[in-house]
């Protein structure tokens, strides 16, 4: 199987017997590599040094005045930026408690794409070695906005945010940026761009391009598979077993709780638990939902116990899904731990 997201850096870590993993001096080299930080033919005698130094040993301990001495202030603060974060990373014992860690007091503090790199290497590390296509697609939504279009005939189209704005600059569009422009799907054929089971070994060629565009319908299997992504993520950093599954609809009097899985999905769920009356617009944003039960309910806070926690996935004003994975981390109804 190949080794896919290569350029993540999960290869340089190494686990631990909790099957976390913990960072090494390699794993901290790949920083060096990165275009904040690598060289480039004006860097000035300085900072190479420093970067020189630090490939050598990627723990060593670089002051400010140094630092201070680099010609371009822009260097200087990425890597006063870089050293913050270090210090973070080599303080916990793993970098799954390093991710918890970003989210409980003051709030995140340390550059998004950072986050959302780590987010990718977990991804990575519990998907394993021969996961499911379908799963690798749906597991970009938790490091990548996604862009949705609604086409002819309901048809729930979403592709990589980045992806589209990157072809739609190109001369030539390419079939992602054409099948978001609201084309037919059923006049057009599909193709690699849009994934379907057929195609879906072809994932393995183009791991890292994040161009496949994936239908987001009830009757499609990215739901599914977005089901059981989070099911392990779950698992992973909370040691809990659930059962996710896609629904359609929340038709439930006796709703107790529920966990929008980015911010336009909480809001829209929280009116909908409040009964308020919601615009159609801003309910068409709802992508989909599901239904998460919990198989040992004794974590679980009496009130909610056997009784379902929903989930929603929804686009805000501007189309995109901003899934936000820490959320369902935080805000399950879980007892606190003594």
């Amino acid at each position: 199987m190949p080794n896919y997201w290569a350029s993540s850096g999960f290869n340089t870590l190494s686990v631990n017997s909790d099957h976390h993993l913990v960072v090494t001096d390699d794993f901290l080299r790949t920083y060096l590599a990165r275009p904040e930080l690598s060289l480039i033919s004006q860097s000035c005698t300085q900072e190479r040094a420093i970067h020189q130094r630090l490939l050598n040993s990627p723990r060593e301990e670089i002051s400010q005045a140094e630092i201070q001495k680099i010609a371009d202030t822009d260097v200087q603060a990425n890597y006063e930026i870089w050293f913050r974060y270090r210090s973070k990373l080599l303080a916990a014992s793993s970098l799954e408690h390093f991710y918890m860690s970003l989210f409980q007091g003051k709030g995140v503090d340390v550059p998004p794409l950072f986050v959302s790199q780590l987010t990718q290497i977990f991804l990575r590390h519990m998907l394993g070695e021969n996961p499911d296509p379908y799963e690798l697609r749906m597991a970009e939504f938790f490091f990548r906005t996604q862009k949705v279009s609604i086409l002819e005939g309901g048809v729930l189209m979403a592709a990589d945010h980045e992806t589209i704005e990157r072809n739609a600059q190109a001369s030539d569009f390419g079939n992602i940026v054409d099948l978001l422009k609201n084309q037919s799907l059923a006049a057009r054929t599909i193709d690699l761009d849009v994934l379907h089971p057929d195609n879906a070994k072809s994932y393995w060629e183009r791991d890292e391009f994040f161009d496949f565009a994936v239908q987001l319908n009830f009757d499609q299997p990215a739901l599914p598979a977005l089901a059981r992504l989070l099911e392990k993520w779950i698992k992973h950093f909370l040691g809990i077993d659930t059962s996710i599954t896609p629904m359609k609809e929340i038709s439930d009097s006796k709703w107790v709780w529920h966990v929008g899985l980015d911010a336009a999905a909480t809001e829209i769920l929280n009116g909908l638990y409040q009964e308020q009356s919601l615009d159609e617009s801003v309910l068409n944003r709802l992508i989909c939902l599901f239904k998460l039960e919990f198989k040992d309910t004794s974590p679980v806070l009496a009130q909610v116990r056997g009784k379902p926690v929903y989930l929603g996935l929804a686009m805000n004003d501007q189309s995109q899904i901003k899934l936000k994975p820490q959320n369902l981390l935080f805000n399950l109804p879980l007892s606190p731990v003594s």
